[in-house]
């Protein structure tokens, strides 16, 4: 990330964790396709980075992202792009899970269409108790088509559907029971919830979240031999030799 300079998002690196604050406030933080490719550079550095252990997501703000600013992406040349980033056609969905490290997201202000792609992206969820969530697509015409397939990742296709099809403001004690939600920011002290993850083995993690996202689509008969042969393979990596000599 060196010399890098991004539009639409913050980032700062604290000793173990990095810190991406979407910063595109004057807009309600919807994102374009270059706050995309921005947030895809700062994830693959979190990747590569062994001295970062977890990444935290902000936003600047009354509201934490009212999802994608559709005129950006029918209109490439209303997006501002940054022209020290090679530009990706890719979804924010996509980017989050490409993302090896645990993410969490700290949301302090309403979470509107495409924001759903970044909470349910994110490892864990910690909200203010009045914060408000709301899938407007359908008053629009359209569905929440991309959405979907990041909802399915924390409920059932049923549940996910219901949500859909529900258009207005829900409260953050529904998007716990939804799954979405994992704890109220007034009852967590982050600090000390972050601090877990301090001296955690980024390549167990890193291999640990390959294998998670690489298991649904191995048969069931040969999902064991696969993370047995995962297992095998972290074992002889010099960061876990280097912890067990050192227990030794």
């Amino acid at each position: 990330m060196q010399g890098i300079t991004y539009r639409y998002i913050k980032v700062n690196k604290i000793d173990f964790r990095m810190e991406v604050t979407l910063a595109r406030s004057e807009k309600r933080n919807a994102f374009t396709p270059t706050m995309v490719n921005e947030i895809a550079h700062v994830f693959q550095n979190a990747n590569d980075d062994d001295a970062v252990k977890v990444v935290v997501l902000k936003a600047e703000g009354p509201v934490f992202c009212a999802g994608m600013d559709l005129k950006t992406f029918e209109n490439e040349h209303l997006d501002i792009r940054n022209p020290q980033l090679e530009h990706k056609n890719i979804s924010l969905g996509e980017v989050f899970a490409s993302l090896q490290k645990p993410s969490v997201a700290i949301v302090e202000g309403k979470v509107i269409a495409g924001a759903f792609l970044i909470i349910a992206g994110c490892t864990y969820v910690f909200c203010s108790k009045n914060v408000q969530f709301r899938l407007p697509e359908l008053n629009l015409g359209i569905f929440p088509f991309q959405v979907m397939a990041s909802l399915m990742q924390v409920m059932p296709e049923k549940r996910m559907l219901q949500l859909c099809l529900h258009t207005d403001y829900f409260s953050a004690q529904k998007a716990m029971e939804y799954g979405l939600v994992d704890g109220f920011l007034e009852e967590v002290y982050i600090e000390g919830f972050l601090a877990r993850f301090k001296d955690i083995s980024s390549s167990a993690v890193v291999a640990g979240f390959k294998a998670a996202r690489e298991l649904p689509s191995i048969a069931i008969e040969k999902r064991y031999d696969f993370l047995l042969k995962s297992l095998d393979a972290l074992k002889s990596s010099e960061d876990v030799k280097n912890r067990i000599f050192k227990k030794e």
